[in-house]
């Protein structure tokens, strides 16, 4: 396949194309095991060989949720319609604007957006990235700094001004790598409109190309050493930035996800070895950035793939600061970082992996959260697990250490995944963002989807049951499972579970693929992905999955954003995306007067021109939410 067809792969795609998993054997079986929506949805029925129920805060009252109204609920907004609209569609009493765009300007030195070509390398440089993703709001000195990431590039938007939207020199490759990273900006709220202040002294860009230092125990390992940097200590760059995570001394995590479809081999006859494999590594990339940076060129640089896929804490408020990989935490496809300070202090990571059967895990540090205190390396030492789910709604926490897999901490850290399989983790649904509850010890992940979920074996070490947390057949719509450690204890092994939310179409099927009790022709969705809580405990869910409007996903339109309340398990659709975006991260502004979200890649296939409408070029960009009257969101 030419490399200009990779390019219009989507990630997962590529990724089947690289790693094909084998056709099984017959799961018809395990198909005819799944029950009807009423029995599936009863509380306790069988799915496959797994018994679960919904969860007595939940769904337990599933028949009262269908009841429930506008009086009754904590969810103060008139829910919005699913529609395929070209625009931004919010609840009535609420507004939206643009905070900034790809392209923008952050200095005053700056150009200007060129929107016939999307500016130069140079200009890229000094302006805000593209494919906005997560993000987080930091405060210092009545000052509002925003961090963000910048996953990846539509080369068809990047190099709209030719016909050839592939990279053909050296100037197209730095505008690339420039496009990706992260965005540290300072905004500002002037004359009633939220926006960018350049210049601030905070505006910084980080890149595929920003030195950072490498920590935790894969530092200095051999696999860790390239040409440039002969003793493993120092990666150049960041690129494929996902979901994120905040700390609470004040630190940035961005989340490294597909970072396997950078690299290529310009040698035909290059052999993959099997650690490489498992990441989905390819000697043929999305990106040709070997074109002009050999370091991205597996035959020249075989060990610089193993510098990427794992979390970088940044420090927004310090422009000075050295990122730094942190490689106690895994390497693998993070979605986001989700910490939680446990009763015990420790610092507990919640981080799924975000590929078809792969793991959910956890990150204890060594030593303890001390409030006011000098925590600036937790993240650099302690115990990596990973979550084994039982059909009896319990789980447990199983450690990744030299005794449990044979591999040393440096091993584990590079090959996560191995490490993972050996010690019979639960391959799940595409782990994506995970949530914790802010007033109890429960934790929230999103299942985006599996269509190989009990149709073909998963990389991950099993043949794909459809059982427990991951129980339908051709997963395509995705679900949300929520778990509460024992003891109230973040760093307890073992934990109950259950499903919050199975999404689905009630429009389409009334089997288990329309989805749970809570789910309905009004409210329907697929692909949950990113999650995050807000201050009174309610659950806002974005979405990045098919947004046809057809067929299986008839009635579902645009990619949205909705919230739920775990109370009750009603959840109201709160906002639609425009044409073929994926609708993405989260922050609020310290009064919760105004929410901050990522409107990723409109137009991915084309049939988009927002946010400036006419037939101007489509730009991912962050919006700003807020009510008409001024009140708290939600």
């Amino acid at each position: 396949m030419k490399i200009e067809q990779m390019q219009n792969l989507s990630f997962d795609e590529l990724d089947e194309l690289v790693r094909p998993a084998p056709e099984v054997v017959e799961f018809e079986e395990v198909a005819h095991k799944m029950v009807s929506r009423r029995g599936f949805l009863g509380g306790g029925a069988a799915v496959g060989a797994s018994a679960f129920v919904m969860g007595s805060t939940t769904l337990a009252a599933g028949n009262a949720l269908a009841a429930s109204t506008t009086t009754d609920s904590r969810l103060a907004f008139s829910m919005v319609k699913a529609n395929a609209l070209d625009a931004v569609t919010v609840p009535e009493g609420y507004k939206w604007e643009v905070v900034v765009s790809w392209g923008d300007p952050l200095w005053s030195n700056a150009p200007a957006f060129d929107s016939a070509t999307g500016g130069t390398g140079a200009s890229q440089e000094l302006a805000f990235g593209d494919h906005n993703d997560g993000m987080a709001l930091f405060s210092k000195d009545g000052k509002q700094i925003m961090a963000i990431n910048h996953e990846y590039t539509n080369p068809k938007t990047l190099h709209a001004n030719r016909a050839d939207a592939m990279p053909i020199n050296a100037d197209d490759v730095r505008k690339n790598i420039a496009a990706h990273g992260v965005s540290v900006i300072e905004v500002a709220q002037r004359g009633g409109k939220w926006g960018v202040v350049q210049d601030s002294p905070y505006n910084r860009r980080i890149t595929a190309d920003t030195e950072m230092d490498i920590t935790g125990p894969a530092r200095g390992h051999k696999w860790m050493q390239t040409s440039a940097d002969p003793k493993g200590l120092v990666a150049k760059g960041t690129w494929n930035n996902c979901g994120s995570g905040q700390t609470p001394w004040g630190t940035y995590l961005t989340c490294e996800e597909n970072f396997n479809g950078y690299f290529s081999a310009s040698d035909a006859n290059y052999k993959m070895s099997d650690g490489f494999k498992r990441y989905s590594i390819s000697s043929k990339g999305r990106y040709d950035w070997a074109l002009a940076d050999a370091r991205f060129d597996l035959v020249k640089e075989p060990n610089e793939p193993n510098r990427f896929g794992y979390v970088v804490e940044i420090d927004p408020l310090d422009p000075t600061s050295r990122p730094k990989k942190r490689t106690a935490l895994g390497r693998f496809k993070h979605e986001n970082a989700e910490v939680a300070i446990a009763s015990n202090g420790h610092v507990v990571v919640y981080l799924g992996d975000d590929e078809r059967g792969e793991f959910l895990y956890r990150f204890v540090s060594k030593h303890k959260y001390l409030a006011g205190g000098n925590n600036r390396d937790l993240l650099e030492e302690g115990t990596l697990y990973v979550a084994k789910f039982h059909d009896n709604n319990r789980g447990e926490w199983l450690a990744l250490t030299p005794k449990t897999t044979g591999m040393t901490d440096a091993e584990i850290a590079i090959h996560t995944r191995l490490a993972a399989s050996k010690v019979g983790a639960t391959t799940m649904d595409r782990p994506e963002w995970v949530a914790s509850h802010p007033h109890k010890v429960e934790v929230y992940c999103a299942l985006t989807n599996n269509k190989n979920r009990g149709v073909k074996p998963n990389e991950g070490g099993d043949e794909a049951p459809a059982t427990g947390a991951n129980p339908r057949v051709k997963n395509n719509f995705g679900q949300i499972v929520r778990w509460s450690p024992m003891n109230e204890d973040h760093t307890s092994a073992e934990f109950k579970w259950d499903l919050f939310v199975l999404a689905g179409n009630p429009a389409v099927f009334d089997d288990a693929n329309a989805g749970s009790k809570n789910i309905n022709q009004d409210n329907m969705f697929n692909s949950p992905d990113g999650l995050a809580f807000d201050s009174k405990g309610l659950l806002w869910i974005q979405t990045d999955g098919n947004y046809s409007n057809e067929k299986d996903f008839k009635g579902q339109g645009n990619n949205q954003m909705l919230v739920g309340d775990p109370e009750t398990g009603e959840i109201r659709r709160f906002l639609v995306g425009p044409n073929e975006c994926e609708v993405t991260g989260f922050a609020w502004n310290p009064g919760r007067t105004t929410m901050f979200i990522s409107i990723q890649h409109p137009g991915e296939k084309g049939n988009s021109h927002w946010p400036e409408g006419g037939q101007s070029a489509p730009r991912s960009s962050v919006i700003a939410i807020s009510r008409e009257d001024g009140a708290v969101i939600g």
